[in-house]
């Protein structure tokens, strides 16, 4: 535990630290932990394989203990008097038999917190009961209050805040999903006027020109038809005469000629 505790400080001084984590160091009693860590308020022990509490060290300002997972049985009164602040303290997974054990835990004055799972003494009629009528202070037993309701963790704390802000996104995400459908509603809108306009004036085009088509088909027919007639008038003058047709614009000079012949 000695070279456990130097490694931890890295360097610092005692008084200095506030945090010590000793856990799965293996001793069975305190070894190298002294009087100078004044300023500690977190020490962790768990599952380091001790069967007593003799010698623990006086710490004014430890808040939170955690010995679960040893061999304690008894020696809790050195608690009581080394660490008078205590708020937090964790004893599952002990040897703790009966409620005699346990009475030296009724001089703590500010102790909210006590874990008690895994040790004979839960098993004792009325345990819960007892154990609160004990300590005067105790909110949390075993991680429920006198009450029967869970106590609540900063991790659940957290965990309900992102949940809260998570929501507050979702609705974002659900305003913004329905702005972004009504712009492709009117854009699809506008689309469809633009492809309508588009038809309209293509078609417009499109019947102007067979207009004009039409209309120049007709002119070029009727030409025709006027060549047609002229032709059969004159097949017609020939049939009856017998001789074909001269143009009329010969006609007088022939006649002049037959004139003077006489």
């Amino acid at each position: 535990m000695e070279k456990r505790i130097e490694l931890e400080k890295r360097g610092r001084p005692s008084n200095q630290i506030t945090d010590l984590n000793l856990d799965n160091c293996r001793s069975t009693n305190i070894v190298g932990l002294t009087d100078e860590f004044t300023a500690l308020e977190t020490l962790s022990l768990i599952n380091v394989g001790l069967t007593t509490l003799k010698g623990f060290p006086k710490l004014p300002k430890l808040k939170k203990l955690e010995l679960s997972d040893n061999r304690i049985s008894s020696g809790l009164s050195n608690l009581t008097t080394s660490a008078p602040e205590l708020t937090h303290l964790n004893l599952s997974g002990n040897k703790i038999k009966d409620l005699e054990e346990l009475k030296p835990l009724e001089n703590f004055k500010h102790l909210d917190s006590l874990d008690l799972f895994n040790n004979e003494a839960t098993s004792m009629d009325s345990y819960r009961e007892k154990i609160f009528a004990l300590i005067p202070s105790l909110k949390f037993l075993d991680g429920y209050d006198a009450e029967e309701r869970e106590a609540q963790s900063d991790g659940e704390d957290d965990d309900e805040l992102n949940g809260n802000d998570s929501e507050d996104d979702g609705d974002d995400i659900e305003i913004g999903d329905e702005e972004d459908d009504d712009d492709d509603v009117d854009e699809e809108e506008d689309d469809d006027d633009d492809e309508d306009n588009g038809d309209v004036s293509l078609a417009d085009v499109y019947n102007d020109d067979l207009d004009e088509d039409n209309s120049d088909y007709v002119e070029e027919g009727e030409g025709d038809d006027d060549d047609d007639i002229d032709s059969d008038e004159d097949e017609a003058n020939e049939s009856a005469t017998g001789q074909p047709q001269e143009p009329a614009a010969e006609s007088p000079a022939r006649g002049k000629k037959r004139k003077h012949d006489g």
